[in-house]
């Protein structure tokens, strides 16, 4: 389902994109709206499925992984879904797209180095 969002609501949604746990109060105040107006639009947003979830941004080489790397491969009919239930449960794959092609998998990836790559490559 379509849904048209105003332009309040896509200044909302990049202000929560940008940090969000950006207060209501302060989002209202750039874009000139009140608290409980940017809340309900917010809430609305949520029960429309237009705003999914919340993440937090984690810094990787803070967590001891130095290196990113994307890798692509070839899963063949019949063998994707296995292999990306696989691949899902490895806590280097930050994110795996199914693409279109001859290698059809594009995997990023968080390392602690060289040599972690080599073993899961």
């Amino acid at each position: 389902m379509n849904i048209k969002i105003d332009e309040l609501n896509w200044k909302i949604l990049e202000k929560l994109q940008d940090n969000a746990r950006e207060s209501f109060a302060h989002i209202g105040r750039s874009i000139g709206l009140t608290a409980p107006a940017v809340g309900e639009r917010v809430k609305k947003m949520e029960d429309l499925g237009v705003i999914t979830g919340y993440h937090a941004k984690v810094s990787h080489s803070h967590t001891g992984h130095q290196l990113k790397a994307i890798i692509t491969l070839r899963a063949f009919m019949g063998k994707l879904k296995p292999f990306l239930a696989i691949v899902n449960s490895f806590e280097e794959v930050v994110n795996c797209y199914r693409i279109t092609g001859n290698e059809n998998i594009v995997m990023e990836v968080v390392l602690k180095d060289q040599f972690h790559l080599g073993k899961i490559y």
